[in-house]
């Protein structure tokens, strides 16, 4: 009987690990592992991987080389509804599973294969995310989940895997660790809990820089182009840079605690130097020269993109709609950020820029008017009160 082919998402960290064992072992399936860079592994990395996924028997292996589609596609939008779940977290995993499930999912249309595979649990996000953008883009192709299938616990896959022979850092594989171009997810024993830190030895970038450093990032419409004076081609590349900066000095490092897809409360360390940084200085020249409205109805609708991508809905039409609306908003916003980066936190000095509405010819805030009179200010504040001035004139006489 001919071998099921399948398609396996693969990371090489632990759960794919066994996954890419159990189902060529223990399954007979002929696993086809894909792994999908996002910006978390180098080129070494990415060898090591496609070595470890051959010793674990997979038929073949390919890499996709996803990083600046993962911008295009998601990471831009991001940035341009400065969005922060639950005013904390930058959706650093949520954002990358997509561009991943996107991508495991073209990869399966291609070779034809009979059935799909991912490591996600049955307690988070990940597989609701999966298995959605599979059951749209591939209908019909089995979707093969063995970690949560089975409700193995990160004990249980260690122990099957040192039976197996399998070598690998078992130590290190304590901590979930899902490192991307929009910051690096860790989770443990200490995320479990409503209390608890994350040690030292956990974070995957460690404190190196002590002494103040100012960065100037530059935006076009929204987008990066220089930082610090330095021209890159493509923003993926500017968001490395500016990480390979921040990430020396512990910013972005936090606890996330949200509201999972399926309903329950979840809590994830997360340090994500670069997202931060850009965020904040990217809604700070915003806030100097867009107009009042343009800054309310971009917040609201960028909270709903961005809960919306989160719970894997990339695929809904209403967002291409909402990005149109986030390209259009992005026109004027031109002009230099600069940022003190200090160790485990930054500061915003201020913004250089030709659409600056913080114009002195019109007037500087509680010092000097230019642009109108007190007389102007007298009528205004008349007539902008008088529907609430009748309604308590009314309310009034009709309570006497």
């Amino acid at each position: 009987m001919q071998s099921k082919k399948l398609v396996l998402g693969f990371s090489g960290g632990l759960d794919t690990t066994y996954c890419a064992l159990y189902l060529s072992q223990d399954k007979g399936y002929e696993v086809h592992s894909v792994i999908v860079n996002t910006g978390g592994f180098s080129e070494s990395e990415l060898v090591q991987v496609e070595k470890h996924a051959y010793a674990l028997g997979v038929k073949t292996h390919t890499t996709i080389n996803a990083v600046q589609g993962y911008y295009d596609r998601i990471l831009k939008y991001l940035i341009f509804g400065n969005v922060l779940k639950n005013n904390t977290y930058p959706l650093s995993v949520s954002a990358e599973r997509l561009s991943q499930a996107v991508h495991i999912a073209e990869h399966a249309q291609k070779l034809g294969a009979n059935a799909v595979a991912h490591g996600s649990t049955g307690a988070g996000n990940d597989q609701v995310r999966f298995d959605m953008i599979f059951n749209i883009m591939i209908p019909g192709v089995e979707i093969i989940t063995p970690i949560r299938d089975l409700k193995l616990s990160r004990e249980e896959e260690i122990a099957y895997l040192k039976a197996k022979g399998v070598e690998m850092n078992f130590e290190k594989a304590a901590y979930s660790i899902n490192k991307g171009l929009w910051g690096t997810s860790v989770g443990g024993k200490e995320t479990l809990h409503s209390k608890g830190l994350l040690p030292e030895s956990a974070w995957p970038t460690q404190v190196t820089k002590t002494e103040p450093e100012e960065m100037v990032i530059s935006f076009e419409k929204g987008e990066i182009k220089k930082v610090n004076g330095q021209l890159f081609d493509h923003p993926s590349t500017a968001i490395q840079y500016i990480q390979s900066i921040a990430g020396a000095f512990g910013i972005g490092r936090d606890i996330h605690v949200g509201d999972t897809i399926i309903g329950i409360k979840g809590r994830v360390g997360f340090e994500a130097a670069a997202p931060m940084v850009i965020l904040k200085a990217h809604h700070a020249l915003e806030k100097h020269v867009l107009t009042k409205w343009q800054l309310s109805w971009k917040d609201q609708l960028s909270q709903f993109y961005g809960n919306w991508l989160h719970e894997g809905q990339i695929l809904d039409p209403v967002m291409r709609d909402i990005e149109a609306y986030l390209i259009q908003s992005q026109t004027q916003v031109t002009g230099d950020v600069f940022i003190q980066l200090m160790p485990y936190r930054f500061q915003i000095i201020g913004i250089e820029s030709a659409y600056d509405l913080m114009s002195s010819k019109f007037g500087k805030y509680g010092e000097m008017n230019t642009g109108w009179t007190g007389d102007d200010v007298r009528g205004f504040s008349k007539i902008f009160g008088n529907q609430t001035a009748i309604f308590h004139n009314i309310k009034s006489a009709a309570n006497d």
